[in-house]
Formats: C-alpha cells, sequence, structure tokens
C-alpha cells in the first residue's frame, strides 16, 4: 500500500513538472516571438526614417557648425547649429553638388533646383526646392534653427531628392537672403559648407 502511494506521488511530481516545464518552454518561445516582431519593426523604422548630419566647415576648413536631416511624412525637417560667425542673419541653402572645396566654395555648384524655377519664396516663380529660412546668429557667434521643408526628399528614388548620384551641400552665406532675387536672394559669399551624400 505503501509502495502504490510513493509511485502515486511520484507520478504526481513528474506530472507537474512536465507542465511547469512546458509552460516555460511556451513562455520563452512566446518572448522569443515578441522580440523577432520587435527587431522587425525596428528595421521597418529605419527603412522609413532616414536621417543624415551634416558637418559644416569654414573658409579655413575649422568647423562651423552641424546639422541633421531627417525624413518626415511632409518633408524633410533641417535642424542647423552653426558656431564662430558674424551677428545677424545669414542666407541658408541646399546646393546641388556634395563638394565642399575652400575658400569659396563654388564647387557646391547653384542651388537645388531640379524644377528649374526661380529663386526665393517671395517670388512669383519660385522658389529653389533648396532655399530655407535664415538663421540669426547672436553676438557670442551661434545660431540655430528647426525648420521643415517640403521641397526636397533624403529618399534616392525621387526627383527632388538631396542624395542623387552627385549628391548635395548645405550652404550659408555671408548676408541675409531677400527671399525674392534671382539667382540666391543677395545673401553674398558662401561662409560655411557641408556635403550630403
Amino acid at each position: 500500500m505503501k509502495k502504490y502511494i510513493f509511485l502515486m506521488l511520484m507520478t504526481f511530481v513528474l506530472v507537474l513538472a512536465g507542465c511547469s516545464e512546458s509552460e516555460e518552454l511556451d513562455t520563452t518561445s512566446d518572448k522569443i516571438e515578441q522580440n523577432e516582431n520587435n527587431a522587425d519593426n525596428q528595421d521597418g523604422d529605419n527603412k522609413v526614417t532616414n536621417r543624415k548630419t551634416v558637418e559644416l566647415k569654414n573658409s579655413d576648413d575649422e568647423k562651423a557648425g552641424s546639422a541633421v536631416l531627417e525624413q518626415e511624412e511632409n518633408g524633410v525637417k533641417v535642424s542647423l547649429k552653426v558656431e564662430g560667425m558674424e551677428p545677424g542673419k545669414h542666407g541658408v541653402h541646399f546646393h546641388e553638388t556634395a563638394k565642399c572645396e575652400g575658400p569659396d566654395f563654388e564647387s557646391a555648384g547653384a542651388h537645388f533646383n531640379p524644377d528649374d524655377t526661380k529663386h526665393g519664396v517671395e517670388n512669383d516663380n519660385g522658389p529653389h526646392a533648396g532655399d530655407l529660412p535664415n538663421i540669426e546668429v547672436a553676438e557670442d557667434g551661434t545660431g540655430e534653427f528647426e525648420f521643415t521643408t517640403e521641397y526636397v526628399s533624403l529618399l534616392a528614388d525621387k526627383e527632388n531628392s538631396l542624395l542623387d548620384e552627385d549628391g548635395s551641400a548645405l550652404v550659408v552665406h555671408d548676408k541675409e537672403d531677400d527671399g525674392k532675387t534671382d539667382p540666391s536672394g543677395d545673401s553674398g559669399d558662401r561662409i560655411a559648407c557641408g556635403v550630403l551624400e
């Protein structure tokens, strides 16, 4: 009788152990599946959201600031910070070629303008796709802005992509852009440049 009770208890313990192991395996399997799903979603997000950083240099090849560009549904968000510049307003534009050869940065070419329009948001036949707002620099030589432009893209297959075969450049000018004078808003010399490719 004692032997029979002992066998029953052992059977019961083994059944419980088996259930526990099965539940643990199920839980582990669920966690693995959840982690795989999270990884897939992350990969998907990375494909949808393009992000680029542009380092700006001045004519002396010194750091002049940086910009972070992020692809969004309605365009590209530009977060620009500059340093070591003269106080006041300065024109900012995307240019058509990813070359920033100092000291004049003419290697960056003309404004990014795939639609062949005129310069400036105040121009009836504008703006260029590469036109951006002026950046205001404080007395300490620093300035920043955040702006979303609908006229450009970071998606390589788009006609207005900044990442076409020869890339593009982000350029800061010496003077304020007047928003209407073709071809560059009377914004003066190019004083800082950063490549985007």
